[in-house]
């Protein structure tokens, strides 16, 4: 068999068949209403909310690119992971020594620091993509504890456990000044997570979309009709840690400070946890889901009668039984448990 035919038959078979009417469907007036709206109140929020809340919300568009990255390895390529706050790390780090060194515009930072992001993935991709499921977990928890670790000892390159300081306001057009206001940061936060959802979206229309998908679904069946699956996990590696190092320049512009902790555990649970309480596989789920996160943590956290984490622990016990397909999945949840409470009812009256 050649290894042009696969292509056209992985496309119908009974695993990948589901995911065709989605590349087919064009967007309707509703949901292009619903996507207007949700621009518009993006781009209000610099006008109606305060400083901290206008902080609050950069950090969530932060963590949703974050969890973008999350989402593609384990909804989408089924490689659930707990690595991404290394590629983070990496990110902020080299968008940070750039600004510093190098350039203050801000498109000089990410593009340095997606291909710092991407190059680590390269390095650290082949090891992981070797193994699947808890395996795959560990391993890629393995290397985000060897980066937090490196970042904490490498003190001449990323100052040690003090932190980087001294990062100078991002610039976002040649020939401005550095963005101190922190709307104008947000706006600039907001253009580049914009984007960033936007190739997401393309990517998994693509060939390399779907079979993506089918890697998640049936690897056995994508391999034997002749693809050579680990490329295909590699390529999703790769993909997600430059889009990990893309949230941690964004992280190093809005922050002016990096430190290890930054690429610890903590920030690789949050991720995934945003993921969980979004839906895991669904993209406006896992940013909705940073939303919540953060928001739960960061602002409901501050207001006293509990603690940021004991709050997240609250809503992941409750994300798990109200909701275990996620916000994503939620009004087809409760619908079909409508459905059935109604039929239940008619039963009832019947005998």
């Amino acid at each position: 068999m050649s290894t042009a035919q696969p292509a056209r038959d992985v496309r119908h078979t009974p695993d990948t068949r589901a995911v065709e009417p989605a590349r087919r469907r064009r967007p309707d007036v509703r949901q292009s209403l619903v996507v207007g709206v949700v621009v518009l109140a993006l781009l209000a929020i610099p006008w109606v909310l305060g400083t901290y809340a206008v902080m609050t919300f950069t950090k969530i568009l932060i963590f949703a690119v974050l969890a973008m990255s999350v989402n593609l390895l384990t909804g989408i390529a089924g490689l659930p992971t707990l690595g991404q706050a290394a590629y983070f790390g990496v990110g902020a780090y080299a968008g940070a020594l750039t600004a510093i060194h190098v350039s203050e515009l801000g498109l000089v930072q990410l593009v340095v620091a997606v291909v710092a992001g991407v190059v680590a993935a390269l390095l650290t991709g082949p090891v992981a993509i070797r193994a699947r499921g808890v395996a795959f977990l560990m391993i890629t928890l393995a290397i985000g504890e060897i980066a937090y670790s490196a970042a904490g000892r490498l003190h001449e390159i990323t100052r040690g456990t003090d932190g980087l300081s001294g990062i100078p306001p991002v610039v976002a057009v040649p020939g401005a000044e550095g963005l101190r206001n922190q709307g104008f940061i947000y706006y600039y936060v907001l253009a580049v997570a914009l984007i960033a959802y936007v190739l997401v979206a393309i990517l998994l229309r693509s060939p390399l979309g779907l079979t993506l998908r089918g890697l998640r679904d049936n690897e056995a069946r994508l391999r034997a009709v002749g693809y050579r699956t680990d490329s295909y996990a590699l390529a999703a590696y790769v993909i997600a840690g430059g889009l990990a190092a893309l949230a941690g320049s964004l992280w190093a512009s809005s922050q002016r400070f990096v430190a290890p902790g930054d690429m610890g555990f903590q920030v690789a649970a949050l991720a995934l946890l945003c993921v969980i309480v979004g839906g895991v596989g669904s993209m406006w789920g896992a940013c909705l889901g940073a939303m919540v996160v953060i928001f739960t943590r960061d602002y409901l956290g501050q207001m006293g009668f509990a603690s940021g984490p004991l709050l997240l622990g609250i809503l992941f016990v409750l994300a798990v039984y109200l909701l275990p397909k996620g916000i994503a999945g939620g009004p087809r949840q409760w619908g079909g448990w409508l459905r059935r409470l109604r039929k239940g009812a008619a039963g009832e009256v019947e005998v």
